[in-house]
């Protein structure tokens, strides 16, 4: 196993004002990786959304209501993948089930799932211990 290049981890309270601290780390990522030879600028964009799409719907749908509850957010990048898992501590739900949007007549909300599964290559979540991990994977070009 190749040693990590770059890991981050966060823990936020399940508080919507600590969004733009996420989708910021996630741009700052993207700008400075090193070797990455791909679009910059639409890397840390994508990466800014996604990060801030996981993590609201962690907070929104993934916590008890305990006030006291945290989400937790781990980026991750070995050779040419960047990994992020965003943990939290709710009932969870099946990835597979959720539907697609009506592109045509959209609504309000309901479209985190679909731009994380667009935008990024792999998209699973699992329960690991008292956590429910949504795991998110990007493949670099370098």
């Amino acid at each position: 196993m190749c040693d990590s290049i770059i890991q981050v981890e966060v823990t936020i309270p399940t508080q919507t004002k600590y969004l733009n601290l996420i989708g910021s780390i996630g741009e700052h990522i993207a700008k400075e990786l090193d070797d990455f030879s791909g679009d910059r600028e639409a890397l840390a964009y994508n990466l800014n959304l996604v990060l801030t799409e996981a993590t609201i719907n962690a907070i929104k749908h993934g916590t008890l209501t305990d006030p006291d509850d945290t989400v937790r957010i781990t980026i991750t990048i070995q050779e040419n993948e960047l990994n992020i898992k965003v943990y939290d501590h709710g009932q969870g739900f099946d990835l597979e089930s959720v539907p697609l949007p009506d592109l045509d007549n959209p609504k309000e909300g309901g479209l985190g799932i679909f731009f994380i599964r667009t935008l990024m290559d792999s998209v699973t979540y699992t329960r690991q211990g008292d956590c429910n991990v949504l795991e998110i994977v990007k493949y670099l070009s370098r």
